[in-house]
């Protein structure tokens, strides 16, 4: 595992934790004026779903220019509405969202939603990876609030 910064399309660095083995690259993200997140539909794919996060003060569809990069790649992707409702509740949604897919998932959370995907995680053996996206990577037992 590795982690990198890039400078991303606009003035604010972006840091990607890199998961080699299961075949993400450098992903670069742009501003898109995309109306929704795209979601791939279509055969099976080998490649694991790519479930994107969005943290608050965002909305799905600030993963629009990651997803479309993702999809031309042949990942099937999900961005997440996150109802942004609290920790728990919103937690609950994001393993829904997960429950939902089958096959291997990589959740990648921005913001607020690394803990959304590390609490939706927790015993989902679909999961193979969470990626943190400048976002809260909680080790075991830590909270946001610890």
């Amino acid at each position: 595992m590795k982690t990198k910064t890039f400078k991303a399309l606009s003035v604010f660095p972006l840091t990607l934790t890199l998961f080699e083995a299961v075949g993400i690259g450098v992903i670069l993200p742009s501003m898109s004026t995309l109306a929704a997140a795209p979601v791939s539909e279509g055969p099976a794919s080998t490649k694991p779903t790519i479930v994107l996060v969005h943290g608050a003060f965002a909305e799905s569809s600030s993963w629009n220019g990651v997803a479309t990069r993702l999809i031309a790649h042949g990942y099937p992707v999900v961005a997440a509405a996150n109802p942004l409702r609290g920790l728990r509740s919103d937690s609950d949604f994001v393993s829904t969202v997960f429950q939902s897919i089958h096959g291997p998932i990589i959740a990648v959370g921005h913001s607020y939603a690394g803990m959304l995907i590390t609490d939706a995680a927790a015993g989902n053996a679909q999961v193979k990876a969470l990626v943190y996206v400048a976002a809260f990577a909680p080790d075991p037992g830590e909270s946001a609030a610890a």
